[in-house]
């Protein structure tokens, strides 16, 4: 692992298990303003991502230990919003669209140009640096203060329980896109791996109760799928 250098420099770091993919990246920056931390095992990446404050982090989709996506849901639970850019051979659409709906910044299929890997960190620092002054989400006429974590749908003040607001957080900042039952519980509850129980379907059914049951409904069962939030 490469170690730590001050500023100026951009910390970022690379999960990649290929040791020539790695050679080929820390080669190419090492005189750079990018300092480049690597591991090539996806526990120890999660642990370094979650340790501290990175710049950018560059994540592969096939790693050991845990996968890519797996990663990206946990940081994003927590509230971890590096920017974070796919680096993989999973080059599909919907590779690339379940990528970035984890909430990936950026996806780049190998093989691929340095000069161009280098272009796009550049642009992912950029928007890091761009100061974020986002303190409301709102979808249709439901709002949630990420200040004060207060609900109002209408105007009206809402009752909701922290559990069930961290799932509405996730909807809204997902809105017309479909969920899945695995997204929604590793992303709300951390949990990764298959569970007998009713507990989403339980929390999703006290959520549309807090939201209103004579209101026009926003959360919408896909079957077979997931949920989605719209308003029709």
């Amino acid at each position: 692992m490469s170690e730590l250098v001050s500023s100026p420099a951009a910390d970022v770091l690379l999960i990649e298990d290929d040791s020539m993919t790695v050679t080929y990246i820390e080669r190419f920056f090492q005189d750079s303003h990018i300092h480049i931390t690597t591991t090539v095992d996806g526990l120890r990446g999660q642990e370094l991502a979650m340790a501290r404050s990175w710049d950018c982090i560059i994540l592969d989709r096939r790693l050991p230990g845990i996968d890519g996506l797996t990663i990206l849901t946990h940081l994003r639970s927590h509230n971890i919003q590096t920017p974070v850019l796919f680096l993989t051979t999973m080059d599909g659409i919907h590779d690339r669209v379940t990528g970035l709906r984890h909430g990936g910044d950026d996806y780049l299929v190998k093989p691929f140009a340095l000069m161009e890997l280098s272009a796009r960190i550049e642009s992912l620092l950029r928007r890091g640096r761009e100061p974020q002054n986002e303190v409301t989400l709102t979808f249709a006429d439901v709002e949630i203060n990420l200040l004060n974590r207060e609900v109002r749908r209408a105007g009206e003040k809402l009752y909701i329980q922290a559990q069930e607001l961290k799932l509405l957080e996730y909807f809204m900042r997902n809105p017309n896109v479909i969920l899945s039952h695995k997204m929604l519980l590793q992303t709300v509850w951390d949990i990764n791996f298959p569970i007998h129980s009713n507990l989403l379907a339980s929390h999703i059914s006290r959520l549309r109760e807090r939201l209103g049951r004579d209101a026009t409904p926003l959360i919408h069962t896909v079957k077979g799928h997931g949920y989605i939030l719209r308003t029709q």
